[in-house]
């Protein structure tokens, strides 16, 4: 199978994972950055193939040999993001490029032994949830996107979405970062969220904000604050 196929497989599956399915044409465009006619012949491609679950004008769902193949490729992209940040001292604003690069030409011994060197580690550098070997869906995380928050709500970063170098790096000098706790102070009418986070202010533009995930702190969950400061 081509790399180009194994793409457009991973990036269905994700955004079904986003969106739920059945997944547009021109949501596919949008996440490769393709023209819609270029989309639907490689869709014609994957139906061929009983990759994918095709349904003229309501969209694609993956079959479960697509989901399984989509799966893998995920696996190998989010172990590789994982090692080149732990091991190799890249940015996670880095680790995108190379492992869209690399994902499609690992063998199993090598994700085996990556794997293994992060000791089987459950997420990616930006908190996204790396399938198992076993190669079923991750579980729903429960996390939600910030600009669902109210004022006054505490949520910890669960997820960063990795499509945008720029955006992270400027996540990353605010603080804004999975396993961070931030409050909501403030929700402009024009779409700037601002969170509390490390003693100081950031505001996020609502598209930035979108792209951060987060969920429920351990208190909001029923734990006492100071269990969960560790005090």
């Amino acid at each position: 199978m081509s790399d180009v196929m194994e793409d457009y497989l991973k990036a269905i599956y994700v955004l079904e994972s986003e969106e739920g399915p059945p997944v547009s044409t021109s949501a596919i465009a949008d996440r490769l950055g393709k023209t819609p006619p270029t989309v639907t012949s490689m869709l014609e491609k994957l139906a061929d193939r009983e990759l994918i679950h095709r349904e003229k004008y309501k969209g694609v769902e993956l079959s479960d040999d697509g989901r399984t193949l989509a799966l893998e490729v995920l696996r190998h992209h989010r172990l590789i993001e994982a090692y080149l940040a732990e091991h190799l001292g890249y940015s996670w604003s880095e680790v995108h490029d190379e492992a869209d690069t690399l994902e499609h030409h690992i063998s199993e011994e090598f994700e085996r032994r990556v794997a293994a060197s992060l000791d089987d580690p459950a997420v990616d550098p930006h908190g996204d949830p790396i399938p198992g070997i076993d190669l079923e869906p991750p579980a729903d995380d429960g996390s939600r996107p910030l600009t669902t928050a109210a004022v006054g709500d505490r949520v910890v970063i669960a997820r960063v979405s990795d499509r945008d170098d720029e955006e992270l790096e400027y996540l990353d000098r605010a603080g804004i970062v999975p396993g961070t706790t931030v409050e909501v102070v403030d929700v402009a009418p024009f779409g700037m969220v601002t969170v509390a986070v490390d003693g100081g202010e950031q505001s996020l533009p609502e598209s930035v904000a979108a792209s951060v995930r987060v969920r429920a702190t351990e208190a909001d969950n029923g734990v006492p604050d100071e269990e969960v400061s560790g005090a």
